[in-house]
């Protein structure tokens, strides 16, 4: 018991009927004198000091009582000095069979109900439930403020073979500080948080604390409506946001008083949160989770990040959260060899070790860690209404010979190089969170060519695997390609014509995101305006055109917070946003705003017309009708709704003004009328416009018995509807 190691603590410690009486035992490190009352029994008797913290008597009662224990821990003997307790040792298990069961199994969907710290009235007394799985472990206790973080007093007993320890404390509520003192096989000692923490200390600090929600939502409109309409099938544009500095220093309920209608009054649909999850370093983009339950402390309370998604619902906006399933750090603290073994990571080294960023891979092949995964997933979508995980590194996932070298791994049991565990915790994950969240959708960082990813889990490809069963997957390769065509001076920009066009090859294999995202725009490879050639008007007009690209080629769209006003500077942790340059004072305050202002118009006239999200998954939704002028450096297609409505966008990646510039149109349409133009002044480009509608005339162009004439802005992108 004294070494950390007993597998039962309540065999020895508590009340047990004994021959003669009741034998009352207790650990009490420190205390000088325990006594045993029992109200209903009329009994107050002083137990005997068996050394080492151990208090022991025997009674003689017929039956085990209600009791309480008097516990004393100076030499004094007053009454006032005397502490009255609950024993944690005279409580049957607070956590049922059912529960244990599937535990065991490996398809507890709510595991964050059963496992962790949860406050609760057990046996009619107040205090909180511990649990804990680790099957490897020789004993585990329960330490923290309340033991003045001595690990003595609480062991904590094995319920059976699921690996599973639990203990009810009496008198420990929300707000106290906890870990686990685990002793390991080999006898050594870890003091580890929880992983199943809802809440955690501040980082540096690393101590998990007690919680739970009082938050009532008042979010009950959007959660009845959100599963109306296919994300796929709907206006789905994402504005992406690192929380602690798009405003340095702001709270949750900071946050929640800005960002909601800064996000609506520039029209995006969804926000995009990073990092949500506990992690150690809080400059970083949070990929090393510690805390896969709590969100980030830095900012408020669980409570205070439900108020800021529940204000981001009432303005209308949607949340999506990155979620990091792919990997863990080595924190000695945290899940590394949790209990003395491989635990949450593979046994195997090969498999445990992440190649590129020092951390472990988790094992997808271990049910219970499957679980906690799974369940996770479902954690913040019940818990926190979040409308969307967008997972991170899936691609590290898929393959077991993602960035290893020859005899660096070993190939999977048909041979070949996928990870087939992680396929299936993929196709559980999707499955389970689609069951249970109606209108969540879940979004790949996916960066090879797997098939398959956002197809139905029951539905098996060419390739013999079922589909992965995400709704979404990030479009890298549109990134690349068009990030590399713009970044190009318009000169040389016909030489890579292709890589504009290349992505509607494969445009309509996945559901897609186009994706601007933070990954782009840091660590030397610049701000999207920077990317562009020229001088500051090239620069802007270049961003302005490729953001009309962007908004009208099928698929979502995500862009990186700061792009939205072009700001010229790479993001930094420590400042966020260069928030100044729409400072009124600041003398090119208005080029700044001007962008700002087309990312407003982009995503209002976005979301009014069908034509532009309905059919972005149907081939049929879109039609070239001029993808090979690379002499001229423009693109023009149409998009067109499910009744058949299109909208015509034409992009003009060279500086100068092209007039009376012909392209073939549906001929069933009296004119055309512009409806958006990078060019316009109040964006800050050179008003080049077509102001009156267009007339069709009967002159074949582009394979169509009728086309139009229009005016080219210089460096711009034109969207024209029937009038």
């Amino acid at each position: 018991m004294l070494a950390g190691s007993h597998h039962d603590p309540h065999a020895l410690l508590g009340a047990h009927p004994v021959s003669d009486g009741v034998l009352f035992r207790t650990l009490r490190p420190y205390a000088r004198a325990v006594s045993v009352v029992a109200e209903g029994a009329n009994v107050r008797a002083a137990l005997n000091d068996d050394g080492d913290g151990f208090f022991s008597g025997v009674l003689p009662l017929r039956a085990v009582p209600e009791y309480s224990l008097l516990v004393r821990y100076s030499d004094v003997t007053e009454e006032l000095d005397e502490l009255e307790v609950q024993d944690p040792y005279r409580f049957l298990p607070a956590l049922g069979e059912l529960d244990l069961h599937l535990i065991g199994e490996g398809r507890h969907e709510e595991l964050w109900q059963a496992l962790g710290a949860r406050p609760m009235v057990h046996q009619g007394v107040t205090g909180t439930r511990f649990t804990l799985w680790a099957p490897n472990a020789r004993g585990v206790r329960v330490t923290g403020d309340f033991t003045y973080w001595d690990s003595t007093s609480l062991p904590m007993r094995s319920l059976g073979s699921t690996g599973v320890w639990e203990l009810f404390v009496p008198g420990v509520g929300e707000g106290a500080l906890y870990k686990f003192d685990i002793t390991r096989p080999d006898g050594s000692r870890t003091l580890r948080a929880d992983p199943m923490a809802r809440r955690t200390e501040v980082p540096p600090a690393t101590a998990s604390i007690v919680t739970e929600s009082h938050h009532v939502w008042h979010d009950e409109e959007w959660m009845a409506h959100r599963a109306d309409r296919p994300v796929h099938a709907a206006p789905f544009s994402v504005y992406e946001v690192h929380l602690t500095s798009w405003r340095p220093g702001l709270t949750y309920r900071q946050l929640a008083a800005q960002l909601p209608s800064y996000v609506k009054d520039l029209g995006f649909t969804h926000v995009e949160l990073m990092p949500v999850a506990e992690h150690p370093y809080g400059g970083s983009w949070g990929y090393q989770v510690t805390g896969f339950f709590a969100p980030t402390s830095r900012m408020g309370t669980p409570d205070d990040f439900r108020y800021l998604v529940d204000s981001l619902h009432r303005a209308g906006v949607g949340v999506l959260v990155d979620w990091v399933p792919a990997h863990f750090p080595k924190d000695e603290w945290a899940l590394a060899q949790f209990d003395g073994r491989p635990l949450y990571e593979h046994a195997d080294p090969q498999r445990a070790e992440h190649p590129d960023w020092g951390t472990l891979e988790f094992d997808y092949g271990r049910t219970e860690v499957r679980n906690f995964l799974v369940a996770n997933a479902v954690y913040w979508c019940e818990e926190f209404h979040v409308d969307g995980l967008r997972v991170d590194a899936v691609a590290s996932m898929l393959y077991l010979d993602y960035s290893r070298e020859e005899g660096q791994w070993t190939p999977n049991e048909h041979g070949g190089r996928e990870n087939l565990d992680a396929v299936a915790f993929l196709q559980e994950m999707n499955a389970t969170v689609y069951r249970r969240c109606p209108g969540v959708v879940t979004i790949a960082e996916e960066s090879t060519a797997w098939s398959g990813v956002t197809r139905a889990t029951h539905h098996v490809g060419a390739d013999g695997f079922g589909g992965l069963g995400f709704g979404l997957k990030w479009n890298m390769g549109w990134m690349h390609d068009s990030l590399e065509y713009v970044s190009k001076e318009p000169v040389h920009r016909k030489y890579h014509h292709g890589e504009m066009t290349f992505s509607m090859v494969y445009a309509y294999s996945e559901n897609y995101v186009l994706p601007i995202s933070h990954d782009e725009v840091v660590h030397g490879k610049r701000a999207l305006v920077s990317k562009m050639p020229g001088d500051w008007w090239q620069q802007r007009a270049n961003e302005r055109a490729y953001l009309g690209f962007m908004w009208a080629h099928p698929g979502k769209q995500l862009l990186f917070m700061g792009q939205e006003f072009a700001q010229g500077a790479e993001w930094s942790e420590s400042h966020g946003p260069d928030w100044w340059v729409l400072d009124p004072s600041y003398e090119a305050e208005a080029d700044h705003r001007g962008v700002r202002d087309l990312v407003r118009e982009l995503n209002t006239v976005y979301g009014a017309t069908p034509a532009l999200w309905q059919r972005d998954t149907e081939p049929e939704g879109f039609a070239w009708v001029d993808g090979d002028a690379g002499e001229d450096n423009v693109f023009a297609f149409l998009r067109f709704d499910a009744a058949g409505s299109p909208l015509l966008a034409v992009s003009h990646f060279s500086p100068v003004v092209r007039h009376q510039y012909r392209l073939g149109v549906p001929e069933e349409f009296s004119a055309w009328t512009e409806v958006l133009n990078t060019d316009a002044g109040r964006y800050g480009g050179s008003d080049v416009r077509n102001e009156e509608p267009l007339k069709p005339e009967s002159v074949g162009a582009h394979g169509r018995p009728a086309s139009i004439q229009l005016t080219l802005p210089p460096l711009a992108t034109v969207w024209l509807r029937p009038s």
